[in-house]
């Protein structure tokens, strides 16, 4: 059975304080789960000129500034599916999001106390910028009171109105598995699962409930009882994908 095409992760990656280099790698945040939209923002500073003149009509507004750009994404994050004894598991999901919150943190810089630039990237999408605000909400605790569960949401704001970066990505191998659509799995839109979602019970409300294990297998999905909220799941991507049953 061919290998599903893995889908990139996003990652937040501290920038230097000109906004050019990518610095400190160490530093760098890689996402659990992917987040399902990306909200871009723009706005000009204008504002009405003051004076005499005639005043009827509709006062002219001037273009005074160079504008700002903000981006707003929720991320999910998940440690309750981890075994314990597992490499690499951790049982505080905090031990996660911490590289997160490390982006709105102030440095200092000389005498003054700045957050460090970021640069957030996922495929062909970048933005550069200051974490200006970031909220964590904690949810499914362990009986010792570990947080198992956070979903982060953060915007990032750059003060200036560029135009867009297409960031190049890799093309899916002509031999990886295709679904109906045509495309490679992890490609398709993706469906989010909610909490205390199962694949069978995904796979099932949209008629594929007998090709759930292909699902799961093209997805790379191990445990399909256990699903993380806000996890991105290609649907159509098992359809080619032999299973026995």
């Amino acid at each position: 059975m061919a290998e599903p095409t893995p889908l990139a992760k996003a990652e937040l990656r501290q920038l230097d304080a000109n906004f050019e280099n990518e610095i400190e790698n160490d530093t760098w945040a890689t996402v659990q789960f992917n987040p399902e939209t990306l909200k871009v923002s723009f706005a000009n500073q204008v504002q009405t000129p003051s004076g005499g003149g005639d005043q009827r009509g509709t006062p002219a507004r001037q273009f005074v500034g160079a504008g700002t750009t903000k981006l707003a994404v929720q991320l999910w994050f998940d440690v309750s599916g981890q075994a314990e004894g597992e490499s690499g598991a951790v049982d505080d999901v905090r031990q996660l999001t911490k590289k997160v919150a490390f982006f709105i943190t102030p440095k200092k810089d000389g005498d003054k106390l700045v957050p460090p630039a970021v640069r957030f990237v996922w495929g062909s999408f970048q933005f550069d910028g200051i974490m200006e605000s970031m909220e964590e909400s904690l949810e499914f605790f362990s009986p010792e009171g570990k947080p198992l569960r956070a979903s982060v949401s953060f915007g990032l704001t750059q003060q200036k109105i560029t135009a867009f970066v297409f960031r190049p990505t890799d093309a899916p191998p002509p031999s990886a598995p295709r679904g109906p659509s045509g495309k490679a799995p992890g490609t398709a839109p993706m469906t989010s699962a909610t909490q205390g979602s199962t694949l069978q019970g995904m796979a099932a409300s949209q008629g594929k409930g007998s090709d759930w294990r292909a699902i799961a297998s093209a997805n790379g999905i191990e445990n399909p009882r256990r699903l993380a909220p806000g996890q991105l799941i290609d649907l159509q991507a098992g359809a080619s994908v032999g299973v026995k049953r």
